[in-house]
């Protein structure tokens, strides 16, 4: 089957006829030719004869004794040439893509890191196209484990974290935490709100075992402040929590990370920011300390991070 190659003056120049061109040039003789390309030698002379109406030139001088290039046809063998060579270089990169085994980079993910996802797979996408990430939601501790036994190349982890033998913990970046009230309520006319404005509400966490950096840190933080929370309902899945509080009834707030608050649109549910100082978890990348310069960790805390 003929591939399209360069626009003529009065059709498509095909590269089947760039290649016999090319072949008679070389053999100065059309039966030879043939036989290189494994057609009949009236084919090849009619792929060159349609080469030469499309570009309106002639290329071969013919006499029934010898071929022989025109001066055209010298000048246009380097250009058909460069042409093939392109086309070889082309196959060749297309075969390697084939053949090139897929690298699988899995990574252990958290709630809320919204846009960073998107941004972790678009990088890696245009920066190592021949690399698939793999994305895993896992409890911290799974994920840890997985990541020292090295089933997972690198897991994202919120909270301080104590050093552990074999294990790097990259800080990676600060993610700020929102409280979720009614909006109904009138603390919603507030921007701000600090602990006390909530001191009359339900408060509703995970279990700690769930996440316990996220409880601790809201806990320390009332202490901190004074403040003794009313203790609410368990929290169950964020979507459930989030109906509730904002079905009313009863009042209610939550905590939820400002990345996952930026995603959730919901108008019986108002997101505010922390007063006097923002309340903030430090994530960081947990990975093997063998893997801790690996160009792709560079790539996947660069694209995180916005780097």
């Amino acid at each position: 089957m003929a591939a399209a190659g360069a626009r003529g003056t009065e059709g498509i120049v095909e590269l089947r006829q760039l290649r016999c061109f090319v072949t008679v040039a070389e053999e100065l003789h059309f039966g030879r030719a043939a036989e290189r390309l494994y057609m009949a030698q009236p084919s090849v002379s009619q792929q060159v004869q349609r080469l030469e109406r499309e570009l309106g030139v002639l290329l071969f001088d013919r006499s029934p004794r010898r071929v022989r290039l025109t001066g055209a046809g010298e000048e246009f063998l380097a250009a058909a040439r460069a042409v093939l060579a392109a086309e070889d270089d082309a196959r060749a990169v297309a075969a390697r893509l084939r053949t090139a085994p897929v690298r699988t980079f899995r990574v252990g993910t958290v709630n809320g890191m919204g846009e960073r996802l998107d941004c972790i797979v678009d990088a890696f996408a245009q920066a190592r196209p021949a690399v698939r990430v793999d994305l895993v939601s896992l409890p911290v501790r799974e994920r840890l484990a997985r990541v020292a036994a090295g089933e997972l190349d690198a897991a994202f982890l919120r909270g301080p974290r104590d050093p552990a033998p074999g294990m790097c913990f990259i800080p990676a970046w600060d993610d700020e935490i929102v409280a979720a009230i009614p909006a109904a309520h009138s603390l919603a006319r507030q921007e701000r709100l600090a602990l006390p404005d909530l001191a009359g509400l339900h408060l509703r966490l995970p279990e700690r075992q769930v996440n316990p950096a996220l409880v601790d840190l809201v806990l320390d933080r009332c202490r901190q402040e004074g403040v003794q929370p009313v203790p609410g309902p368990t929290s169950t899945t964020l979507q459930d929590t989030l109906a509730t509080i904002g079905a009313g009834g009863a009042a209610t707030w939550t905590v939820v990370y400002a990345a996952n608050a930026r995603l959730l649109l919901s108008r019986r549910v108002a997101f505010r920011p922390f007063a006097p100082t923002p309340l903030t978890l430090p994530m960081a990348i947990a990975v093997r300390e063998s893997d801790a310069r690996s160009r792709l960790l560079r790539l996947l805390t660069a694209a995180a991070c916005g780097d």
